[in-house]
């Protein structure tokens, strides 16, 4: 029973971080992008460090966050309800490594979203399956790869449009937020 009261506390906290990114996006949208233009990663710049932290709280617009609503939830749910995982560190490096990484390599000027942390849940969830060899983990693994494998592959890839010109979605972020997940995953003990 304390299973099942693990897992339902995982995806209600991931429920409800969520929700704080909404509140947060509803304050950007009312002043005209503030936040987001102040407090997202803008590579290279020392200015633009302080989006390490903010950059995954903030999104450019509904669809935006609309789009990472569900992943995240089901992802940082599935963090939070195995304590192996050791969640609140593992969450710590994704977030960090993979918001240094994009200030790194990411090309200007902003980058915002939380599918830093998304592409870092994913990469961690199948890397520590690896580790703990354990069954419940073994089948999250199997089914997370299932699901947003193919999102990983091509979302770690710079995406070109179809009029040839380079997206403005961050592929810098997301291959940065899934280093972070090998190397949280890693840092997880069996």
């Amino acid at each position: 029973m304390s299973d099942v009261k693990t897992i339902k506390q995982g995806f209600i906290r991931a429920a409800a971080f969520m929700g704080v990114v909404g509140v947060i996006l509803a304050i950007d949208t009312l002043t005209g992008d503030f936040l987001s233009n102040l407090l997202g990663i803008y590579p290279r710049r020392l200015s633009g460090l302080d989006g390490v932290i903010f950059a995954p709280l903030l999104h450019g617009d509904f669809g935006h966050y609309s789009a990472n609503f569900i992943p995240m939830v089901v992802l940082l749910g599935l963090l939070f309800a195995n304590p192996n995982y050791k969640p609140w560190r593992s969450l710590a490096c994704i977030w960090i490594v993979g918001g240094i990484g994009t200030w790194i390599i990411g090309r200007p000027p902003t980058h915002i979203g939380a599918s830093i942390v998304i592409f870092g849940l994913i990469s961690f969830l199948i890397v520590a399956a690896l580790r703990l060899r354990s069954f419940r983990s073994i089948a999250i693994s199997i089914i997370v790869f299932l699901v947003y494998g193919g999102t990983m592959i091509f979302g770690i890839l710079p995406p070109i449009a179809s009029d040839g010109a380079v997206s403005r979605i961050s592929w810098e972020g997301h291959l940065s937020g899934a280093i972070g997940g090998v190397i949280a995953a890693w840092r997880v003990r069996s």
